[in-house]
Order: C-alpha cells, then structure tokens, then sequence
C-alpha cells in the first residue's frame, strides 16, 4: 500500500501535476494540505475518473485539507475536534478517515507567522489540541498516522543553515516540544530518504534560488503508530516532483507499507 502527504499550495494550480503523479506513482491514498479552495471547488469529480474517492475538509483561498483514496474512504471526521478558533474562525486545518486497513489524519499545521504574533500562540493550542485528537486513533488495534505539513522542523539537522533561524517560527523549543508530546502519544517519526543529497527536506521556499541551491527544510511529516511503522517497507521524498514550472514549493512524501 502506498501512502503520500503532499502540500501542493493550491489545488486548483497543481491540479495537472497532480493527476499525473497519482497515476505515475500508483499511490493509494493521499492527504493533501493547502487546497485553497471551497469545497465544492474541489475536483473530485477529475480524481473520481482516476478512481479515487475524496473527503474534503475546505472553505475558500486559504487553508484547505483533503483525503483522497482508491482504497475507499470510512469514519470520516472533518476538522479538528475541540480544536481553537483563530479571530472567531475554525479554520480546516484536520481531516481524518479509515482508508482501507489504515487510519489517517491529513493536517495543516498553523504557520505560527512571528513569535510575538497571536499567530503563535494559536499554533501551540492547535498542536494540544490535535494530541488530544489523535490519542485513541494512535492507541487504537490497526495502523495509524498523522501526516502534513506541520509547519516544524524536528531538529537543527531538518533547516540548511539553524544560525539564520534564531529567534524565528518553526525551530523554537515551544513547536519542537509540541511535537515531542505527540509522540508521546505512541506516535515515530518516519524517516524518508532523499532522492538527492544528504537531508529529505521537503519545502524550498519559492525566493532566492533556494531549491536548486537545496535551501530547504523538513516540516512534511509522518507520525505513525507501531502498527503502522512496523509495516513501513520505505519512505522517500519524490524531490522531482518539486522541479519545474508551476510546482509547488513542497514535495511529497511517500511511505510505502506491506499489509
């Protein structure tokens, strides 16, 4: 089974890179992040064709989520229970389904913008609140993940240069520590191996050359259970797919799994 988490920075854009890499890649489920779009502009009727199902947790230009799976589509639940609100709005930031014999959530972490800004702080509810969302799934009898953009790099090792991040988002102890807890709800960090170079990052900002000088960082993650670490025959970073006009700044990340 082939799993991927992909934040394609507007759905509507990335959607012929899209189609075609489901259909290279063979991929049985995807969450997506940063769909950008209402939901009933989502093509799940394009995605239908190539025989997959979508469940869609999106409102407008921002934000967005979505799961879609050729392996069907089960419980599914639309945001973050509980989750905060940020300037009164719940934002879709969390879908979560049964895909065939897994359990997965698609989340799009909170930027979190500046350290001093509301923003921040709205990330640090966001992230306790998704622990506590995930907890049963993650002790729960069959293979779970949590996988998206979580808008944080683990360790010093996930950023090309940590010296120019101090004192910004991202890296700091509060995000790292938010992370931590979440495994702690027996969640592992599964590790993809890059395509080129020696780090699997997989966002390059779109500015300063920074994907082909590999400026980049790792904050595309998969959190999984036991159950579903222990089925996982490969993880890798599909950096190619970043190439190119009209890519994404981030590349997906695929997990391939014996079950």
């Amino acid at each position: 089974m082939r799993i991927a988490t992909w934040n394609v920075n507007s759905i509507t854009a990335r959607l012929p890179r899209l189609l075609a890499w489901l259909e290279s890649t063979g991929t049985d489920v995807l969450c997506i992040q940063e769909t950008k779009c209402a939901a009933e502009q989502f093509p799940a009727d394009e995605l239908r064709e190539l025989g997959y199902e979508s469940a869609v947790n999106a409102t407008g230009r921002w934000n967005g989520v979505a799961l879609v799976s050729r392996v069907g589509l089960a419980d599914v639940v639309t945001g973050l229970p509980d989750g905060p609100d940020y300037e009164g709005v719940q934002e879709p930031r969390a879908i979560s389904a049964t895909c065939g014999p897994v359990r997965l959530w698609s989340v799009y972490v909170p930027n979190g913008r500046e350290i001093e800004h509301p923003h921040y702080a709205y990330k640090l509810r966001w992230f306790e609140a998704l622990q506590k969302a995930v907890a049963a799934d993650a002790a729960g009898s069959q293979p779970f993940a949590v996988l998206g953009d979580f808008n944080v790099a683990p360790t010093d090792e996930d950023v090309w240069d940590p010296a120019l991040f101090e004192g910004a988002t991202h890296v700091t102890p509060a995000e790292r520590a938010a992370l931590a807890a979440l495994r702690e709800e027996g969640l592992s960090d599964v590790m993809p191996r890059p395509l080129k170079y020696d780090r699997p990052y997989t966002f390059w900002d779109y500015r300063e050359l920074r994907f082909p000088k590999n400026k980049g960082m790792r904050i595309d993650l998969v959190y999984g259970n036991a159950l579903f670490t222990a089925a996982v025959e490969d993880s890798y970073v599909d950096r190619e797919e970043r190439k190119g006009k009209g890519a994404s700044d981030h590349a997906p990340v695929v997990v391939d799994l014996k079950l």
